[in-house]
């Protein structure tokens, strides 16, 4: 007869030290995978790493110019830090000399981070939490309160300092986690396996790189549990694939629409499920529905540029929509980057007195760059020079790239939270279909990112009235066509701030400016089924956007009802419903199409 010792799962001593000791061998196994993979890592350009020599300098010389000059606000701020510092340090001396192991009373601000009670209850936990949180405050307090920077400068500097503050959470560390910790013990180590296989699989993914998985990759399949709206491939060429929807009312409006979506990333963001397609519910409202869906470039598309989307993309779809139906116009609609181009287009056919384009609705979008909010950080010339330069050599912009970048600016959410979950709690990904479409990210053609970042973003040439395209020179005031935009309130890609700036000078007679609750996507992607996030309109003066927002009205649910009340007055009467094929052209594959499906580009 032999003496166990119990464990609380049942699992004797014996058996816990040979799952410690396997789960220890499966760990020394993955980190030569590990270091395998991250051998196989392909060098990139530095200015892609991080921002230039040159904004650590300016930060520097101001930090030092206001020493010299306004030493006692310097004095102050240390002062203040190091008092806090040293009560709380006392507070846990006092706490463990009185023999009473527990923290300190902890009266501040609750963050998601530290939701363990540890956090507030046990004296190791608190004291790293409460200090990370003074180093944090500190860190914010000296750089806002810098003199002697412009806006730009400050903004860049307090977003850098922001990152290296959100990377050094110690929630991010294992040992100064107490739920990794807590998981590793009561699973002996295999949690820690499980986030090491999670971590070598996301490295080997990515020939090296680091980027953390957001969804189950296995649990979506394009065409078959998402993107399953019906619909036909109807043209093709290098650039797109048009998609004509299959209709679900006998008869439609006489005039089409398209959807010209952004191109870094994938259409069916419009279509993820039945409950929450807004292509669906479009077709549903009685509508031919056409949607463009963008080619994943490689180096072979390393010169095309901004003219070729427009001429070889937006043109020819706009013109093989209306050899289809039949029409002589179509709505259209710009999504984010595509609604910035789609901008250029009305521009030009107003210059060449084509009027195919009857109405036009902005999604998210930005034309004037004065203001382009958060993402004004990525769009000096240190990260721009390195992506010029990583194209000349690879001929394109690796979604890598762009899904990183899009990452750092929700970190916490996007970065370090699910890190955690997968590397030290050894969680799986979720199955959830926005993330999985966030991470089906696109290249971008090397000639194109140029392009756009200099002449669009940097030099803001279509504002100013000097934006060159097609042999014509254009201004935000050539696009006269009705329109609607909707920007979101709290977007972090396309600051509803700079979209209405742009709106407010195109030179369209009517036009109609809302503002949803929410982000980039959650904002756009809400249908009123869910009755989830409400809007703004204000139909009165276009002035300025504080006052815009002081005079907006607020409305519940989805502002989708509203904008189709909208395009029925532009869409012509009601005609017999249009099936893809009926005017005799061959079908060339099912929706979504072909273009749209995975391809991991090296």
């Amino acid at each position: 007869m032999t003496t166990e010792t119990d464990t609380p799962s049942g699992i004797d001593a014996g058996e816990k030290l040979d799952r410690l000791n396997a789960n220890l061998a499966k760990m020394d196994d993955l980190s030569k995978r590990l270091i395998a993979a991250m051998g196989r890592k392909k060098a990139a350009d530095p200015g892609l790493q991080g921002p230039g020599q040159e904004l650590y300098i300016k930060a520097m010389s101001a930090y030092m110019a206001e020493m010299m000059n306004n030493p006692s606000k310097i004095i102050e701020q240390q002062v203040n830090y190091w008092g806090k510092s040293l009560k709380h340090y006392v507070e846990a001396q006092e706490a463990l000399r009185g023999g009473q192991l527990k923290a300190p009373e902890d009266p501040g601000p609750k963050d998601r981070r530290f939701k363990n009670e540890l956090w507030d209850t046990h004296p190791y936990f608190n004291f790293i939490k409460q200090q990370y949180l003074f180093n944090s405050q500190a860190i914010e307090d000296a750089v806002s309160n810098l003199d002697g920077l412009d806006t730009a400068e400050r903004g860049r500097i307090s977003f850098f300092a922001r990152q290296i503050v959100d990377m050094l959470s110690p929630n991010n560390f294992l040992a100064t986690n107490p739920d990794a910790l807590e998981k590793a013990v009561e699973t002996d180590g295999e949690s820690l396996v499980r986030g090491l296989e999670n971590l070598v699989h996301d490295i080997e993914a990515n020939d090296g790189d680091l980027l953390v998985s957001l969804a189950d990759e296995n649990a979506f399949t394009v065409g078959e549990n998402i993107a399953t709206a019906e619909g036909s491939v109807v043209f093709r060429n290098r650039m797109f694939e048009l998609i004509q929807y299959k209709p679900t009312t006998e008869k439609v409006h006489a005039t089409p629409l398209i959807i010209f979506p952004p191109w870094i990333n994938k259409f069916y963001i419009m279509d993820l499920k039945p409950a929450n397609s807004l292509i669906r519910w479009i077709v549903d409202q009685g509508y031919t529905l056409f949607v463009v869906s963008w080619v994943n470039p490689d180096e072979t598309y390393a010169d095309v540029g901004i003219d070729d989307y427009i001429d070889q993309g937006y043109l020819t779809a706009i013109n093989e929509a209306k050899k289809i139906t039949g029409e002589k116009q179509v709505n259209a609609i710009g999504y984010c980057i595509a609604g910035t181009t789609l901008s250029l287009v009305l521009g030009l056919l107003e210059k060449r007195g084509d009027k195919s384009v009857k109405s036009a609705t902005f999604f998210t979008t930005l034309t004037d760059f004065e203001d382009p909010g958060e993402m004004g950080v990525f769009l000096d010339n240190d990260f721009v020079d390195g992506i010029e330069r990583q194209v000349a050599d690879q001929g394109y912009l690796h979604s890598f790239f762009m899904s990183r970048t899009f990452s750092f600016l929700r970190s916490n959410d996007l970065i370090y939270s699910p890190a955690v979950r997968n590397y030290m709690m050894g969680e799986a990904p979720p199955a959830f279909d926005l993330l999985y479409w966030n991470g089906d990210s696109t290249n971008l053609p090397g000639r194109f990112v140029v392009d756009y970042l200099r002449e669009l973003c940097q030099d803001n040439l279509l504002a100013r009235g000097e934006m060159k395209v097609l042999g014509e020179t254009l201004s935000l005031d050539d696009v006269k066509v009705p329109l609607c935009a909707v920007a979101c309130e709290t977007d972090h890609i396309a600051a509803w701030r700079g979209s209405f700036t742009g709106v407010k000078q195109m030179g369209a007679k009517e036009k109609h400016f809302i503002v949803s609750e929410s982000g980039h996507i959650a904002g756009i992607i809400n249908p009123p089924s869910k009755n989830k996030y409400g809007h703004y309109v204000n139909d009165g003066e276009w002035s300025d956007q504080d006052t815009w927002m002081e005079g907006a009205t607020r409305h519940d649910g989805s502002w989708w009802p509203r904008w189709e009340a909208w395009l029925r007055k532009k869409s012509g009467k009601k005609v017999a419903a249009r099936v893809p094929g009926s005017d005799g052209r061959k079908i060339l594959a099912p929706a979504p199409g072909t273009y749209v499906m995975p391809k991991k580009a090296s």
